[in-house]
């Protein structure tokens, strides 16, 4: 592996990966407060590799407080992964539109789990640079949206399905497609994701299908059952900043503002 500077010249010429960097340069600010709630390491690693002005992110993303948004997020989805892997230590993981993340390195999964990350091209051309592959890891270049890549991930075993920060940046037609080609492709296991609420579609950029209820899946695929689902401000007493948690959890008592964003676990 490669241990110089990473050049990242093309993740920032569009909103979609630039969100890569975005959202590791987040997770790595999180890592250094003295109480972390995801503890992210290897994303404060990853950034010190990468040849790219992050100065400016501070204006941009308020890290200070958006901070806690994406390591909540991310907790959950880690706890959430975390459980399935305890009681399928041989399972499959699929993390989907997986970014700059250092997941599979931050849960160490069992010796036995197989390990898949897709994203487009260029941006899983920066990961191999930062995260090495090996037998029971590798990466996938390719459009979450393009059904060609598929086949390369084997449906012998259950699977979980890792949707961060993607599922919401898609039309509901191509949701709806990707959900199918996933349950016909697997016979069991779990599907995670974020999602935001219908009205938040008009204010956050380029966000596009939104969820107010789990059940609503349903109606997009009927193999899909949700087991859980949390607003973002369920887990307040995680933040270590006062200000901000007594914020978040003033949030947490007001409905409008806790279902704006919320995680959900499938199963099927």
């Amino acid at each position: 592996m490669n241990t110089g500077k990473i050049d990242v010249t093309g993740l920032d010429d569009d909103g979609v990966t630039w969100t890569s960097l975005a959202t590791l340069y987040l997770r790595a600010w999180e890592s250094r407060a003295e109480r972390s709630i995801l503890g992210d390491h290897y994303a404060a690693a990853a950034l010190d590799r990468i040849d790219y002005d992050f100065a400016k992110f501070r204006k941009r993303l308020w890290p200070q407080s958006n901070q806690f948004l994406v390591a909540l997020r991310a907790r959950q989805l880690d706890d959430w992964s975390a459980g399935f892997l305890a009681r399928h230590p041989q399972a499959t993981v699929l993390h989907l539109g997986c970014g700059l993340d250092s997941r599979m390195l931050r849960l160490e999964p069992p010796t036995a789990a197989r390990w898949f990350d897709l994203d487009i091209s260029k941006v899983i051309d920066v990961r191999r640079q930062l995260y090495p592959e090996h037998n029971q890891y590798q990466m996938i270049g390719a459009s979450v949206t393009d059904p060609g890549w598929l086949p390369q991930v084997p449906a012998d075993r259950p699977v979980l399905i890792i949707a961060e920060g993607l599922l919401p940046y898609l039309a509901e037609s191509d949701v709806r497609r990707l959900l199918q080609r996933l349950t016909d492709h697997f016979s069991s296991g779990e599907l995670i994701f974020d999602g935001v609420a219908p009205w938040m579609t008009r204010l956050v950029k380029a966000a596009r299908w939104g969820l107010r209820d789990g059940r609503e899946i349903k109606r997009l695929n009927p193999r899909l059952r949700c087991v859980e689902q949390l607003p973002f401000t369920t887990h307040f007493a995680k933040i270590p900043v006062r200000r901000y948690r007594v914020l978040y959890q003033l949030g947490n008592g007001i409905p409008v503002w806790r279902n704006m964003f919320q995680e959900f676990r499938f199963t099927f």
